[in-house]
């Protein structure tokens, strides 16, 4: 456990080809679960709680961790399941996602594995939307389960998915008219939020679960004769994805000699650590923070006027 504690803020600094490295962790059972490490800022003894009054059942209170109050989640509780018993043997994940910082109390935390993405699979078709994972994966003859933390983070706290007014301009909903984006995320919860972000500015949308799918679907258009950068206006594309993730996926579309000018957003909740320098390195054009309606809405809308020129007031 000592070296799982003194390693993780290290290990948040790696970046690999389509790899990662997960923290695995236990909830009331013998379930095995699992975080990507670029998540975790670190991992300590549940420290002191003080409850939150009018607090969700699932925030067990909050605690002083470094300067700052954080919020403390059952995460047994958030996914349904039973509520941690023997607190002050439970250890708090402090993570960061969406520029958040929160801490998920668990029972057991296990130890790092270094794996790869394609090793990682999107959940079992047939398991329905009700389910709290983005996917699994098999270690030592075990399953491993990888959680859909947007999804819980959306049910305790949820985010404004309003675009601000003023963003939207008559020349952005002209320039969107039949423009579509291509949205590629294993996230349910994150794929309806980039959607219904695009379409509040008029332009159509195709959503993916992952950078394999995404690959693929490019492949497919061509292989049908079909130009992708005739008929998409740019690549909304989450990082952390099951079978491909997001930097494989720009680094083979910059590799390509027809794709390689597609405008790729790198659309990622790795706010903390995010490493701006790779988003750079494998060709990105942008990378934005989740979930901030206003700027991702921005940044498309400045993509679609600018891929289109000038585009002449709408007539009164």
């Amino acid at each position: 456990m000592a070296g799982v504690l003194h390693n993780v803020n290290q290990r948040t600094q790696m970046v690999g080809q389509n790899r990662l490295e997960m923290l695995l962790f236990r909830l009331s059972g013998k379930q095995v679960y699992g975080i990507n490490v670029f998540k975790v800022k670190e991992v300590l003894p549940c420290p002191r709680l003080t409850s939150m009054p009018k607090s969700k059942a699932v925030v067990r209170g909050v605690s002083h961790i470094r300067g700052g109050t954080t919020p403390i989640l059952d995460l047994g509780m958030a996914i349904g399941g039973a509520p941690l018993d023997k607190i002050d043997e439970a250890f708090v994940i402090v993570t960061e996602y969406n520029g958040r910082t929160q801490g998920f109390l668990v029972n057991s935390v296990d130890r790092i594995v270094n794996m790869n993405w394609e090793d990682i699979l999107p959940p079992p078709k047939g398991s329905g939307h009700a389910h709290y994972l983005t996917a699994v994966t098999r270690l030592d003859e075990k399953l491993v389960e990888i959680i859909d933390v947007e999804k819980i983070l959306a049910e305790v706290s949820p985010v404004n998915e309003d675009i601000g007014e003023g963003i939207i301009t008559d020349e952005a909903r002209q320039a969107a008219v039949n423009l579509k984006v291509l949205i590629c995320d294993d996230s349910r919860i994150a794929r309806k939020q980039i959607e219904r972000c695009v379409q509040q500015i008029g332009i159509e949308t195709v959503t993916l679960e992952d950078g394999k799918q995404a690959w693929d679907h490019l492949q497919e258009m061509l292989q049908d004769g079909r130009n992708p950068l005739d008929e998409y206006a740019l690549l909304i594309s989450d990082i952390e994805m099951p079978e491909m993730d997001g930097y494989t996926l720009t680094t083979r579309i910059r590799e390509h000699d027809t794709l390689k000018t597609m405008h790729i957003i790198l659309h990622t909740s790795l706010s903390g650590v995010f490493n701006q320098n790779m988003v750079k390195k494998v060709g990105a054009n942008d990378f934005q923070a989740k979930f901030h309606p206003d700027e991702l809405a921005q940044k498309v809308i400045d993509q679609i006027i600018s891929r289109g020129g000038t585009v002449p007031a709408l007539e009164e």
